[in-house]
């Protein structure tokens, strides 16, 4: 079922040889710049907060982490082949045609997208509609040079996400008492 959604899905996205110049260098930039740009800025402001945005940028930080390493374990395990490796539409930079899903590019915006959402959605409410917004465009920047299927993208959504709030729910959990201060509460004074 989902071939049918997502081999004209990506037939209708991927850029062919008429698409405006433009339209594929937009799509080019975005997939190699957008990432690495945002993610700089947004480092520098989590910085600029202070001690919370210290803690925010390391949550961050594990959550991309976390995304990268469920990729990685994911194509390892399932080892989906890019559309390149079909024949299927034009890829518009060089790629291999190995495992492409979930798409890393997808986990890591989403990851970024999901951990701004839950650490700064009541402070700075325009913020993640941002992150967001660039997430998905840097989701669909890989459908349109050809290097992913729209699965692929959906799968690093879900992974990026999920990684994301699995560390804020796990950095935010309540600590267990450590034996010795269970020990001392035991113990009468």
């Amino acid at each position: 079922m989902l071939q049918a959604i997502d081999l004209p899905l990506f037939h209708l996205l991927n850029a062919g040889a008429g698409s405006p110049a433009g339209y594929i260098n937009a799509a080019r930039w975005v997939s190699a710049w957008l990432p690495g740009i945002s993610m700089a800025l947004l480092t520098l402001w989590m910085v600029w907060q202070g001690p919370a945005g210290l803690r925010r940028l390391g949550r961050t930080a594990a959550a991309l982490a976390l995304a990268w390493l469920a990729c990685r374990l994911i194509r390892w395990g399932l080892p989906m082949p890019r559309p390149a490796f079909y024949g299927l539409g034009l890829q518009w930079i060089a790629h291999n045609t190995g495992a492409g899903m979930p798409s890393m590019h997808a986990a890591g915006a989403f990851a970024l997208a999901m951990a701004i959402q839950l650490g700064w959605a009541r402070q700075q409410r325009w913020l993640p509609a941002v992150v967001w917004t660039l997430a998905t465009l840097v989701a669909l920047s890989r459908v349109v040079l050809g290097v992913h299927f729209p699965s692929d993208i959906l799968a690093g959504l879900l992974v990026g996400c999920a990684s994301a709030w699995l560390v804020w729910r796990v950095s935010r959990a309540p600590a267990l008492p450590s034996q010795e201060s269970a020990l001392a509460q035991r113990m009468p004074a």
